[in-house]
């Protein structure tokens, strides 16, 4: 194998890597971070009741505000994939140009 092929599959190889990682820390950017979770007691159980509280015995729940967005996602996603769709088309596309014709012409 010829010096110039090795440098070349090292320089694909350099790039592959950089190109996975690049994907892999855009896919991240869309995971959602929000903490929906109760850490802390209701609020009835740090207070005392009022005349006007009739739900005193039931323990309060986290709002339900109905399904998430999740076009971002969508988007970001769809983004993502045809990058890396575009990239191993380019990957491949220069592969061929290396190695030239078919018959040493």
């Amino acid at each position: 194998m010829s010096v110039a092929r090795r440098a070349s599959s090292a320089a694909r190889r350099s790039l592959l890597t950089a190109t996975a990682a690049g994907t892999l820390l855009g896919a991240l950017w869309f995971v959602p971070s929000a903490n929906a979770t109760q850490d802390e007691p209701a609020i009835h159980d740090r207070t005392t009741g009022t005349a006007t509280d009739t739900t005193a015995d039931e323990p309060r729940e986290l709002a339900d505000t109905g399904s998430p967005n999740t076009t971002p996602y969508i988007v970001g996603g769809t983004a993502m994939l045809g990058v890396g769709a575009a990239f191993v088309a380019y990957s491949i596309r220069r592969e061929h140009e290396d190695l030239g014709p078919v018959g040493g012409a």
